[in-house]
């Protein structure tokens, strides 16, 4: 707490420059006419060509010749360019500290460029001199909320949470008024780090008494209960966030966060008692809680809770995008629900989101998996008709399908298809034509058809060899010898 307390000594302390920084070789005016590049990380900002001479002097030179380099820059540090060179040297703290001072003999630093110090010492943890920095500002009379702002965060960060809360209690001495902003400002810092928000709770359970709590109080907190899916803890927030202020559409992060916390603890059913309140109320959530909730929902496979919030979303006038779409349609083939997923994609244009080659395409993989021979057939001519063509791997596996079910025209069908469209690579597929035509004891077919495959430089797998080796050495002879000779050709491709 000591360090908090405020101090007579209100100057900007200086910490020495690390040891080792390189001498320039060169004069100050050498130096700015031959700049050097800045590094990689800075390339790419907008940097004004008197902040870049700057921050290259500061880079370079000795910690005895920096000041006197500066000065014979010429360059005026307005508020604009001691900005710059402040963010610029944001991982530089000791050659801030210098550039800071020199800046401050010509004109007094304006608010802003004291809380970028202030920033940039706490953010590298040189919290003594972010203090004196804080006892100048008091004496300058610019001292703010802001200021205190980022304090919190840098603190917080470091993992000093007490300090950060102490520095909130300190404020008063400083001369600057604690107030909501300053209180939410430090809870969410609290609750930026992981499994914070109950020492964020303790902090607000003290101040609500003085400074009354807003919307964005427990917000931040419903959120930390979020990240760490504290179900209980967010039903208590939520319980007194709605005593202290009441109902609005304008809380809507409030209660997506407080949903959507629910939702991963299973708890989907409170939920949609939740959701019928708040209807009553008229402040449902947005579309965004909707679709966290149901892409966490597809995660835990359960259809059934995902139809029952879709339907809740959907009777109250938001329209699903086409990637809701897609995760609904992907959770019920993923549970054989071949039929509700037709239904899907059949009302998807009745809300404007109309279906891609990935909402196709997984209602087909479904229909090959669950063996639904004429369906699929139907829907493969269907994708075509609507141009969203099968990928290739669901090419392969109709193929072996349609030839499993008796239909080997709807399987060469689809390889003429493929063949046609260009539907890459073909290889996975050949090999399933292959097989599926000599099971079939369609040898004619499968040399002619094979003899075509190796023209076109496909692989053929030694696997699938050896099962036309069984299929055609079965029937004779003559089939004996045409499966030779196909070998032969096979073994030379």
């Amino acid at each position: 707490m000591e360090a908090l307390v405020e101090n007579p000594r209100a100057r900007l302390s200086v910490v020495p420059l690390k040891q080792g920084v390189p001498s320039s070789s060169q004069t100050p005016g050498q130096e700015s006419q031959q700049p050097q590049q800045l590094p990689t990380h800075l390339e790419n900002q907008d940097v004004s060509p008197p902040a870049k001479i700057l921050y290259e002097i500061l880079i370079k030179a000795s910690p005895q010749e920096v000041e006197a380099a500066l000065t014979a820059t010429r360059i005026k540090p307005i508020p604009e360019i001691v900005g710059e060179v402040l963010k610029l040297l944001h991982e530089s703290p000791q050659a801030a500290i210098k550039f800071f001072r020199w800046a401050g003999i010509a004109q007094k630093h304006a608010a802003h460029s004291w809380n970028l110090m202030v920033d940039m010492l706490g953010k590298n943890r040189m919290f003594e001199p972010m203090w004196d920095a804080i006892r100048s500002m008091k004496q300058e009379g610019v001292l703010s909320v802001a200021t205190f702002v980022l304090v919190f965060g840098s603190y917080c960060a470091a993992g000093r949470f007490n300090e950060a809360v102490m520095t909130f209690d300190v404020m008063e001495k400083y001369g600057v008024q604690p107030d909501i902003v300053a209180v939410n400002s430090l809870l969410s810092a609290i609750c930026r780090e992981d499994k914070q928000t109950s020492r964020a709770l303790e902090f607000f359970e003290r101040i609500k008494t003085k400074i009354a709590p807003d919307a964005d109080s427990f917000t931040i907190l419903l959120e930390g209960w979020q990240k760490e899916g504290n179900v209980a803890k967010a039903k208590t927030t939520f319980g007194e966030m709605v005593i202290r202020v009441g109902w609005s559409p304008q809380y809507r992060d409030a209660y997506d966060a407080f949903l959507t916390t629910l939702v991963n603890g299973s708890q989907v059913d409170e939920t949609t008692k939740f959701l019928q309140v708040m209807k009553g109320k008229n402040c449902l959530p947005g579309l965004k809680f909707f679709s966290s909730a149901i892409d966490i929902l597809v995660k835990k496979k359960d259809s059934a809770h995902a139809a029952l919030l879709w339907d809740i979303m959907v009777g109250s006038g938001l329209a699903p995008n086409l990637i809701m779409y897609n995760a609904m349609i992907g959770l019920l083939c993923n549970n054989n629900d071949i039929d509700n997923a037709f239904r899907f994609l059949d009302e998807m244009v009745f809300y404007g989101a109309f279906p891609d080659s990935l909402s196709y395409n997984m209602i087909f993989q479904c229909l090959i998996k669950n063996k639904r021979v004429r369906e699929a057939g139907r829907f493969f001519f269907e994708m075509i008709k609507n141009e969203w063509p099968p990928t290739h791997t669901n090419c392969a596996a109709a193929i072996s399908m349609f030839y499993d079910r008796d239909d080997p025209e709807m399987a060469i069908e689809v390889w003429e298809y493929m063949i046609k469209n260009c539907i890459q690579p073909l290889e996975e597929s050949a090999n399933e034509l292959l097989i599926g035509l000599s099971k079939m004891d369609r040898l004619t077919e499968t040399k002619r058809i094979m003899e075509t495959i190796l023209d076109m430089r496909i692989n053929i797998h030694e696997s699938t060899m050896e099962k036309l080796k069984t299929a055609f050495y079965r029937k004779g002879k003559s089939a004996h010898d045409t499966y030779d000779s196909l070998e032969r050709k096979w073994k030379s491709s």
